[in-house]
C-alpha cells in the first residue's frame, strides 16, 4: 500500500493554480492520477488536445468544470465525472466564479501522440503545439508553448495561480 497526502506533493508548472501529479508517489504503474485545483480563468490543460493510447476521467469534487468539446461545451459540477476516449479532443476550463477541485484519472499510462491545438497569431491558425520547460531569465521554472507551423510563442505558464486568463 501507499499513501499519500496530496498537500506533501510539488505544485507542477501547469495552467492551473495547482496540479500535483500523484502518479509516481502513489507508485502507479498502469494509470496516471492528477490533483487540480483551478481559479476562475484556468485551465486543466494546455492546449485543446487528445490521447492516443489514453482514456481520460475527469472527477469534479467543487466547482463547475466546462470541457471544450468537439459536440461543443459540456458543464461538469461537483460530485459528477466525465470520461474523454482515445483520441476524442477536450479542453476543461473554469469559466465559473468559484474554485474548481478536480481528480483527473488516465489509463493506461502511456499517451502515444498528442495533439495540442492552440490559436497562433502569426498563422491566424488552431496548429499543433510543442510544449518546452526551461528557465525564464529569473531562473523561475516556466511552461512555452510554440507553434509547429513558425515557432511562435502561443502561451507562457508559471507554476501557482496566473493574474488574468490562463492564455
Amino acid at each position: 500500500m501507499n499513501r499519500v497526502r496530496i498537500d506533501d506533493v510539488e505544485n507542477d508548472v501547469q495552467p492551473a493554480a495547482v496540479m500535483r501529479k500523484l502518479t509516481e508517489p502513489l507508485g502507479l504503474t498502469d494509470v496516471a492520477i492528477n490533483y487540480y485545483e483551478l481559479e476562475p480563468g484556468d485551465s486543466f490543460a494546455f492546449a485543446y488536445h487528445s490521447h492516443e493510447v489514453q482514456e481520460e476521467v475527469f472527477c469534479v469534487l467543487s466547482g463547475t468544470a466546462t470541457f471544450e468539446t468537439e459536440d461543443g461545451p459540456v458543464e461538469v459540477g461537483p460530485d459528477e465525472i466525465v470520461r474523454f476516449g482515445r483520441g476524442e479532443f477536450q479542453r476543461g476550463w473554469n469559466h465559473g466564479n468559484e474554485r474548481i477541485r478536480a481528480l483527473a484519472i488516465g489509463a493506461p499510462l502511456e499517451y502515444g501522440t498528442q495533439p495540442k491545438l492552440r490559436y497562433c497569431e502569426e498563422c491566424d491558425a488552431e496548429n499543433d503545439t510543442k510544449l518546452n520547460r526551461t528557465d525564464d531569465a529569473d531562473g523561475e521554472e516556466v511552461v512555452v508553448a510554440r507553434c509547429v507551423e513558425c515557432g511562435s510563442e502561443t502561451g507562457r505558464w508559471y507554476r501557482g495561480s496566473m493574474d488574468g486568463r490562463v492564455p
